[in-house]
C-alpha cells in the first residue's frame, strides 16, 4: 500500500468529506486525538498533523480516539475488499474474529506465511501489527456492548476478546479516554437493547446507498426456516465459531438497523463483520457508480438506483453448497430443496433466538451434508454427489472458503471438483467470497440483459474493476427487485 498523500489528505479533512471516512484517521499531535476525515471540529494547522491507515496505527503511537466524531464508527475501509493479497486476506480475518479465536500463529499458519513475516508485513504497510489491529477490533465491540447493552463489565471483557479486566479497562481508558462506567453512563435510552439477550446497531455505511433494494435481493433468496423477507426486513440464521445466531436487517439512508441474538456474546465482532460483507457496507459506492456511469449504455441504469451494492455473502461455504443445489433448477425450487435440507439436517434454533421471524434451523454442517442419506436429496444423482463432494472437500481442507481465502485459489479449488463449472466456482467468487469484478459471462440472464442494451458479453471488459456491480445493475434491470432476483438464479447449464 503507497504512503498517504499529506496534502491531499489535508484537503479532504479541510473540506470533512465523509466520503473518506474510514479510509484513514487524522491524528492531531497539539491534542493527542485522532479523528475520522469528516470531524466537525475546527480544522488543525497542517504542520500539527499525521495520517495513518488504520485507528490500529493512531493507538500504537499514544492517540486517542475523538469524542466528538466517533472514528471507531465510521465505515470500514474499501481497501480491505479490494485487495486480494496478503494484506487484504488478513485484515479480513482478522475483522472476523481469527485472532481472537487462534493468536497470531493460528491466523498467520491460515495465511500460509511465517508469523514474524506477517508482521513485519503488516507493520511496514500499515504501520500496526495483527495484534494492535485485533485489539482495535476489540475496543470497538467492547464500546458497543457497553453502550447498547446491560452486561456488565466482565462478561463484556471477555465477549469482546480480552483475556483479562484489567486488559479491558486499560484498553478503554487508552482509546477512549473514558472509563466503561463513564461510557455507559453516557449512552442515550434510545441505545437499549429491545429486548433481553438482543443488541440493536446502526452499521454504517458510505452513501448513496440502494439498501431496500439489496435486501429485496437478499429476500429473493430467503431459504424457508433459514432465511426470511417480511417486504421490509430481512433476516437470517448465522453459524458462528461459538454458536449460532440470528440478525434481522433493516435498511436507512446511511446504516442498516441490525437486531441481534446470539447464543454466545463472543461472536458478536464476527457476526457484525459477516453481517457488513453480507450487505456489502464497506464498499466505496460514488467510485463505483462513476466508473460504471462513464459508459453511456450502462449510465441510465447507475442512474436509477445509484449506490447499488453487490450482495455478499456471511458464509462462503454455504454459498457455494446452496449454488449447487440451484444449478439447473427455478429459483422457487432452489430454495425448496435447500430449506428441506436445513429442516432434516441442521441443528434446531434455541427457540430464544428465533422470535416471531420464521427462523427455525441453522445451515446444516458440511459434516452432516457429506454424509446425508439418499433420500434427503431432491435431486438428481449428479447433483447431490456433487453437493456432497463439496462438503467433503470444505471438511477435509481441500477446498478453502473464508473471509481469507484468495478467490482465485478458490475458484481453482472448485473447478477441480467434478459437478462444478465456471459459472457456479464464478458466483462463488462473486458472492460467497465478495470479489469486486466477476462477470458471469454464460449467465443468460445476463446475457439477455445486455441484449436488451444493446451491449455484448466482450462490452463488460471495460466495466473492471467493478464488473460484480455491472451484473447487479443489468439483473434488475429485467424488471422488479423480486423477479430481477428470481431470473438471476433460473435454470442455467454449468459444466465440469
Amino acid at each position: 500500500m503507497p504512503p498517504l498523500d499529506h496534502d491531499r489528505c489535508y484537503s479532504i479533512v479541510k473540506n470533512a468529506d465523509r466520503r473518506f471516512d474510514g479510509w484513514f484517521v487524522t491524528a492531531v499531535r497539539t491534542t493527542g486525538i485522532y479523528c475520522r476525515p469528516s470531524c466537525p471540529a475546527i480544522t488543525p494547522k497542517q504542520t500539527n498533523v499525521e495520517f495513518h491507515h488504520t485507528a490500529a496505527a493512531a493507538q500504537q503511537r499514544g492517540f486517542r480516539a475523538c469524542k466528538r466524531c466517533r472514528p471507531d464508527a465510521s465505515p470500514g475501509s474499501p481497501e480491505w475488499n479490494l485487495r486480494q493479497d496478503l494484506i487484504g486476506r488478513a485484515m479480513r480475518l482478522i475483522a472476523d474474529g481469527a485472532v481472537e479465536r487462534d493468536g497470531v500463529p493460528g491466523l498467520a499458519k491460515q495465511l500460509g506465511y511465517s508469523e514474524r513475516h506477517l508482521n513485519r508485513v503488516m507493520t511496514n504497510e500499515l504501520g500496526a501489527g495483527p495484534l494492535a489491529i485485533a485489539r482495535a477490533h476489540r475496543a470497538h465491540t467492547a464500546r458497543l456492548l457497553i453502550e447498547t447493552t446491560t452486561m456488565n463489565f466482565t462478561d463484556i471483557a471477555f465477549a469482546a476478546g480480552f483475556g483479562s479486566i484489567r486488559q479491558f479497562n486499560d484498553t478503554v481508558r487508552e482509546v477512549f479516554a473514558s472509563s466503561p462506567t463513564e461510557l455507559r453512563a453516557k449512552r442515550s435510552t434510545g441505545s437499549q437493547a429491545l429486548t433481553a439477550g438482543e443488541v440493536t446497531l446502526r452499521l454504517p455505511t458510505r452513501q448513496p446507498f440502494a439498501g431496500d433494494e439489496l435486501l429485496a435481493f437478499l429476500g429473493a433468496h430467503a431459504v424457508p426456516g433459514v432465511e426470511s423477507w417480511d417486504g421490509s426486513s430481512f433476516a437470517q440464521v448465522l453459524s458462528l465459531p461459538q454458536g449460532s445466531g440470528v440478525v434481522s436487517l433493516r435498511a436507512g439512508d446511511d446504516y442498516v438497523e441490525a437486531r441481534v441474538r446470539l447464543t454466545e456474546w463472543a461472536d458478536l465482532a464476527t457476526a457484525v463483520q459477516r453481517i457488513r460483507r453480507l450487505l456489502d457496507l464497506d464498499a466505496d459506492p460514488q467510485a463505483v457508480d462513476a466508473a460504471l456511469a462513464s459508459d453511456p449504455r450502462l449510465a441510465p441504469l447507475v442512474a436509477r438506483v445509484p449506490g447499488r451494492r453487490a450482495s455478499g455473502s456471511a458464509d462462503p461455504v454455504q454459498t457455494a453448497l446452496r449454488a449447487v443445489v440451484g444449478q439447473q433448477v427455478s429459483l422457487t425450487g432452489a430454495r425448496t430443496v435447500t430449506g428441506r435440507l436445513a429442516l432434516a439436517l441442521g441443528d434446531p434454533l434455541d427457540p430464544a433466538l428465533a422470535v416471531g421471524n420464521g427462523l427455525s434451523h441453522a445451515f446444516p454442517t458440511v459434516e452432516r451434508l457429506a454424509e446425508a442419506p439418499d433420500e434427503l436429496f431432491a435431486m438428481p444423482a449428479a447433483r447431490r454427489d456433487t453437493v456432497r463432494r463439496l462438503a467433503a472437500a470444505v471438511a477435509e481442507g481441500s477446498v478453502a472458503l473464508d473471509a481469507g481465502s484468495d478467490p482465485h485459489v478458490a475458484r481453482d479449488q472448485l473447478l477441480a471438483l467434478k459437478g462444478i463449472g465456471p459459472w457456479t466456482a464464478d458466483y462463488v467468487m462473486m458472492r460467497g467470497l465478495g470479489h469486486p469484478d466477476v462477470f458471469l459471462g454464460t449467465d443468460l440472464v445476463a446475457v439477455n440483459a445486455l441484449t436488451a442494451l444493446d451491449l455484448t458479453v466482450d462490452d463488460a471488459a471495460g466495466w473492471a474493476p467493478w464488473r460484480s456491480y455491472a451484473l447487479h445493475h443489468l439483473w434488475a434491470s429485467l424488471g422488479t427487485l423480486e423477479a430481477a432476483a428470481a431470473a438471476a438464479a433460473r435454470p442455467r447449464k454449468d459444466t465440469a
